[in-house]
């Protein structure tokens, strides 16, 4: 269970770390701003589907242990 929250807080910080060089490399160097702004989106995307698989396997893990 600990993989997935571990997992959920990388894919956060690689989000963090990419937004942040977008906004230090815009002006000089734009094309490299867009492919971080690519890595973080799909970093928020894959953490916030890592947290809702987490979520719905804690739920069935409940309702079986029932």
């Amino acid at each position: 269970m600990k993989r997935y929250i571990i997992s959920e807080i990388i894919y956060w910080a690689i989000a963090s770390i990419s937004l942040l060089q977008v906004f230090k490399n815009w002006e000089s160097d734009r094309q490299r701003s867009y492919i971080f702004m690519l890595f973080g989106v799909v970093s928020i995307f894959m953490a916030l589907f890592r947290r809702n698989f987490r979520k719905k396997y804690n739920k069935k893990n409940l309702d079986n242990s029932k």
